[in-house]
């Protein structure tokens, strides 16, 4: 067993690819193995959560996820714990594991109750596994409130029950923390099997909280992974023999009248994450006023750029004025991050639509958030939301560009290439100005000459990881942001 974290490497898979890796698994092993292993690996981490619990409730659905819950409550009780288990679904319909679970439970002298304790120290979530076809209502909706409302520590087996392995939605509203209803019950999620992408986007990180992994001693075979989580990114070295230009020249070109600030912030993030040289390309004349406390920032005409030589950041504060620009910057510049004005932009002409499409081979990232995304693919956020993997996967087939699809569990995509969840990153990031700093970001890291899945993953790793570190009782500004 794991402990997850934002360092953590690991593969992904979906509902359908956990299916087959569990059928695999299940072919080669004695009958009732994986649950058996499922419920001792949720009673061990239930036993180091509350090692002094009185008192520890299992709410058991009617499949083998509520087999699961059968199976810890029993492994709890022969270790001198005492759960009370509450179960809905018909027994005689339950799968062959689960009903077998259920009868080792009864047999080991488990409490089964008809409604939940009183008081509990400790409450699993074993309500809803992989796959689940329907949100929790009724009774279900009813155990899981009293759960999420309480003071006890809620521990949810594979899947916080109302939670899209596949997509990370949420279809229970209050067991998502909103502005005005900070959670303040500890909520842990112990992963079995695989884990899955729904964890780590939308809603999931929010609903499943402290994440544990247990492979359950089972491989996933040659199961291709539906994403990945990256990892940390690796120290970038540099050698003592170079000088500025050895690490790349950036160019922001943005920064329309009234939105100085973005450029200003793309170009701050790109010089402190490392780039040789920035230059600012304001369509704001009074722009260079407005930077003196940046010298080292150098301005330029949009006009008077070697876009070619440059690692181009494009839109950002970009406004109306950037549209009449696009087709040079599309069709002249070498790499390219576009961001904001120009995504929206291009997502209102299908001529620069078809001039990013043939960008195909020039290194090229789009970063829109779901609003963005959405224009783009000429949908709605919701939809967009609705499926982030999807959605990601389907702007990168389209325009052949890397797609950074920013939000909680940011989505890193390219053509032909296995998706990335991005794990860093906190609430600390919805203010104005941070996706103009992680668009500087990118840039510099296309500047330096690394690869634009590679640029994009690690930049937004290190965006999320520097919120992360913020102390939590300083507001977190764009512009702090942006200098690490």
């Amino acid at each position: 067993m794991q402990r997850i974290t934002a360092a953590t490497a690991a593969p992904l898979f979906g509902t359908a690819a956990s299916r087959r890796i569990e059928q695999a698994a299940a072919a080669i092993l004695p009958a009732h193995t994986l649950m058996q292993r499922a419920g001792l690996a949720v009673a061990r981490l239930a036993m180091a959560v509350a090692p002094h619990a009185r008192t520890i409730w299992v709410a058991c659905g009617p499949g083998n996820n509520g087999g699961d819950g059968f199976e810890a409550a029993t492994q709890l009780q022969r270790r001198g714990f005492t759960p009370v288990v509450t179960r809905i679904g018909d027994d005689a319909r339950l799968p062959a594991d689960a009903r077998a679970s259920l009868q080792r439970a009864q047999d080991a002298g488990v409490r089964f109750a008809d409604a939940p304790p009183a008081h509990a120290d400790l409450a699993i979530d074993a309500l809803l596994g992989l796959g689940a076809g329907r949100a929790p209502d009724g009774l279900m909706a009813d155990w899981l409130r009293r759960m999420h409302m309480g003071t006890a520590p809620v521990l949810s087996i594979d899947l916080p029950a109302g939670l899209n392995a596949d997509t990370g939605t949420l279809s229970l509203d209050f067991l998502a923390p909103t502005a005005d209803r900070v959670q303040e019950t500890r909520r842990l999620c112990l992963s079995l099997l695989t884990l899955k992408p729904g964890l780590f986007t939308g809603q999931g990180r929010d609903a499943s909280g402290e994440l544990w992994f247990d492979d359950l001693e089972a491989s996933p075979g040659a199961e291709p992974p539906t994403a990945r989580l990256p990892g940390a990114p690796g120290a970038m070295a540099r050698r003592h023999a170079t000088h500025k230009g050895s690490y790349g020249d950036v160019a922001v070109i943005g920064g329309a009248p009234g939105m100085a600030g973005a450029a200003l912030l793309a170009a701050s993030a790109a010089l402190h994450a490392g780039a040789g040289r920035v230059y600012v390309a304001s369509l704001d004349a009074e722009l260079p006023a407005l930077a003196a406390a940046q010298p080292e920032l150098m301005f330029r005409l949009p006009v008077a750029l070697a876009l070619p030589d440059l690692s181009v950041v494009c839109g950002c504060g970009g406004g109306e004025a950037v549209r009449d620009l696009l087709p040079k910057v599309l069709g002249a510049s070498q790499a390219l991050v576009l961001d904001a004005d120009a995504l929206n932009a291009i997502a209102a002409d299908d001529v620069l639509q078809r001039q990013l499409a043939a960008r195909a081979g020039r290194p090229t990232v789009l970063t829109p958030h779901p609003l963005e995304a959405a224009r783009l693919l000429g949908t709605s956020t919701a939809e967009v939301q609705a499926d982030r993997l999807r959605t990601a996967c389907e702007l990168a087939r389209r325009f052949g560009a890397t797609v950074v699809l920013k939000g909680s569990g940011t989505i890193v995509a390219a053509p032909g290439e296995t998706p990335l969840i991005n794990p860093t990153g906190n609430a600390r990031l919805a203010t104005a100005g941070t996706g103009d700093v992680l668009a500087g970001m990118i840039g510099a890291a296309l500047a330096a000459g690394r690869p634009p899945m590679a640029a994009s993953w690690e930049a937004a790793w290190e965006h999320g990881a520097r919120a992360e570190r913020w102390p939590a009782r300083l507001p977190l500004t764009a512009g702090a942001l942006a200098r690490g």
